[in-house]
């Protein structure tokens, strides 16, 4: 059946924003058409204002350039849903102004999803809760975090005021070389030129970031991975409360929830195990809890405070899901 040219046109776009470059022969196969259709296509993408760059020669081909401006974009149903549910969860972000555009961005998306798209993400969005637990002190600037981007990636020197948590302010001169989340937490992993050392740095304790116009070589980060040096560096940080957790799940399955918290095993069985994890408030063991508890059966030993913060989670918690009958089920 022969393509009607509007739909062969987004279809070439689609192809196009995934910013891989295209020989106009694949791009002829993938729309069964002939080069000197997709030629033409290219042009008409032109004309509505798509910058589409062409080189020529055996090994040329098209690639959608950055323009001026912001174009619309063509995503399939998945790539819309995943866009959807980021933008959801970017509104949580610690990042100051972030809450606000994301959710403006996703109001404007979900108007133009169909309805089969529109129920798929509902039903994440009405799924789904979080527990806010950053404090109005822990928002990261997006300026200075798009500063400090941009010296990783240019190898530039920067310096900031920094106050660790003794609370003694300072001013810092380093090289950044990589940025690591964990959780809602940034940090920025950097050569200390002051203190001739390898040193992490909360981004939401550090302000008015600037480069300083001189450039450094990179150096190799100890151990040659920044997530594994900033896991080091928060295991050092003192941790007063501790709580033991007997978990029905094999110590090896709770790597990916563990790996970010200073945690000790104590025993080791098949299928369950009993850890000891130690963090800076209540607080944030319990969400240590909550996360263990998405994939196994958790029980908090010890400390009984621990045990009444999670009980009282657990009442808060509302889990809803479909009948079979279309109906709705809400539990608790």
């Amino acid at each position: 059946m022969r393509k009607d040219p509007t739909g062969r046109a987004l279809q070439l776009l689609s192809l196009l924003q995934t910013h891989r470059s295209w020989r106009g022969d694949e791009l002829a196969r993938r729309l069964e058409v002939t080069e000197r259709t997709v030629r033409r296509d290219v042009d008409r993408l032109r004309e509505l204002g798509y910058p589409v760059d062409a080189t020529p020669g055996r090994y040329g081909g098209y690639r959608l350039a950055a323009g001026a401006h912001v174009p619309p974009l063509v995503l399939d149903d998945d790539e819309a849903v995943a866009v959807a549910v980021g933008l959801r969860y970017a509104a949580e972000a610690a990042i100051d102004g972030m809450d606000e555009a994301s959710l403006r961005a996703l109001t404007k998306l979900e108007q133009l999803l169909p309805h089969r798209l529109r129920r798929r993400v509902s039903a994440l969005h009405s799924s789904v809760t979080s527990m806010p637990w950053t404090a109005d002190d822990d928002v990261v600037d997006p300026e200075a975090l798009s500063v400090l981007a941009a010296a990783c990636r240019d190898r530039e020197d920067v310096s900031f005021d920094y106050r660790p948590r003794d609370g003694t302010a300072g001013r810092r001169l380093v090289q950044p070389h990589q940025l690591v989340t964990a959780g809602r937490r940034w940090y920025l992993v950097a050569w200390d030129q002051g203190r001739g050392d390898w040193r992490t740095f909360r981004l939401d304790r550090l302000r008015e970031p600037r480069g300083r116009g001189s450039f450094f070589a990179a150096r190799e980060i100890p151990g040659g991975d920044a997530a594994s040096f900033v896991a080091g560096s928060i295991g050092s940080i003192p941790r007063p409360h501790e709580a033991r957790l007997a978990v029905d799940a094999a110590f090896a399955d709770l790597e990916g929830v563990l790996r970010w918290v200073d945690h000790s095993p104590i025993e080791l069985g098949p299928d369950s195990c009993v850890v000891q994890v130690r963090s800076e408030d209540l607080g944030r063991l319990a969400m240590t809890v909550a996360r263990l508890a998405l994939s196994a059966r958790v029980a908090v030993e010890e400390p009984a405070d621990l045990a009444e913060t999670v009980g009282r989670l657990a009442t808060h918690l509302t889990v809803s899901a479909a009948n079979p009958d279309g109906g709705p089920r809400v539990g608790t």
